[in-house]
């Protein structure tokens, strides 16, 4: 079975899809070290999973994920940087850039670099240890990372599938060229947060922002999509026996409006518009994936499909199974959780880092169990 783990975007609240991660890693270590005791203590993610997908934040963990880093490795990261990947632009600065941006990119850029560098270079895309380490068998390994091509205007799902038509290395601007600190970083350029990146495509110059400005801020469909249709080259079998997609979001917060508020006046819809059409494109994406796949977990959709655990559509053979590990709060919920740290549904929430933190480890110790993930 080829197995994907997809990861959305949501800022700061990737400290969830950490805690998430945490537990399918350790459940994943209890059972091979059954199978062979000594390996089992050197696992990591990249040891069970043949892709992996990322946007935005999610994009960050993917590739470090694939580089073989452990998910301890990387929480500890978050909660160590997490107020240095968000320092806002000073007062000071030029106007246009302190109005344009909310805060500085050198940062950030600084710590990719630093995590993506190989034999004292900077790491490609087209990194060859990152899609086969010494001593790994079997095809590789994939990894997806969504971006938003605003030279373009169009949703770039990149990976380093070296079969890829735009992976060429014939070609002058192929895409395994792209320094992989350079492309994540183009992923967590979420417009007003973080200035665009500028990436060299052979001898032309392309601008790139956040992928949550794509339909892919949840990157299962597109994963599941690049594994099986002939354009991307992947050509993994179809069917729920051969292919198990695991989708991990950083948690859904309700959109709901109170009826005391009924005119929506031009600062609301400002703030809450953009937001609330991330999250209903994130939703549909879900639900995609439980009509495409062979759903075996996941929270309830809605009050009339219901949760489509075990569904199956009568004209339509699943493409994958799939698990969907993700916390949502209605407006109830909402109320108290906002009360409680009125910052978390932020994206810069860095002061709620610990409280983030809770919610994902009570929730995946809940949920996440190990028939999912084998």
């Amino acid at each position: 079975m080829k197995r994907i783990l997809a990861l959305d975007g949501g800022g700061i609240r990737g400290v969830f899809t950490l805690e998430v991660l945490l537990r399918i890693e350790e459940l994943l270590r209890e059972h091979y070290r059954k199978l062979d005791p000594e390996k089992a203590e050197k696992f990591v993610l990249r040891d069970h999973f043949d892709c992996f997908a990322g946007t935005s934040t999610g994009a960050i963990i993917a590739t470090l994920l694939c580089w073989g880093k452990t998910v301890q490795e990387i929480l500890d990261m978050y909660v160590e940087f997490g107020k240095k990947m968000f320092q806002p632009v000073p007062w000071y600065r030029p106007i246009t850039k302190y109005l344009m941006n909310r805060f500085e990119e050198g940062p950030l850029c600084e710590m990719l670099q630093g995590l993506f560098m190989e034999n004292g270079a900077h790491a490609t895309l087209g990194s060859p240890s990152l899609f086969k380490r010494d001593g790994e068998t079997g095809d590789g390994k994939l990894l997806l990372v969504v971006v938003r091509n605003h030279t373009t205007g169009s949703a770039w799902p990149l990976t380093n599938n070296p079969k890829a038509i735009f992976n060429d290395r014939k070609r002058k601007d192929c895409n395994l060229d792209i320094p992989l600190w350079e492309l994540v970083r183009a992923s967590t350029a979420a417009p007003t947060y973080f200035q665009a990146a500028e990436i060299l495509l052979g001898k032309k110059k392309s601008l790139f922002v956040d992928g949550s400005i794509t339909p892919y801020a949840n990157p299962a469909v597109i994963a599941a999509l690049t594994a099986v249709l002939p354009g991307y080259r992947v050509n993994w079998k179809p069917g729920p026996e051969n292919i198990r997609l695991i989708s991990v979001g950083t948690i859904q917060f309700s959109s709901e409006l109170p009826v005391k508020h009924p005119r929506l006046w031009v600062g609301y819809n400002a703030a809450k518009i953009p937001a609330a059409l991330l999250q209903g494109a994130a939703w549909q994406q879900d639900y995609l994936c439980r009509c495409l796949g062979q759903c075996i977990f996941g929270d309830t959709l809605d009050r009339e499909v219901g949760d489509l655990v075990g569904a199956q559509l009568p004209f339509l053979r699943a493409w994958f199974s799939y698990v969907r590990y993700n916390r949502t709060y209605k407006a109830a919920e909402m109320d108290k959780i906002v009360h409680e740290n009125p910052d978390v549904a932020r994206i810069d929430a860095v002061e709620a880092i610990p409280y983030l933190g809770n919610i994902g480890k009570t929730y995946a110790k809940e949920h996440v169990k190990i028939e999912h993930l084998i």
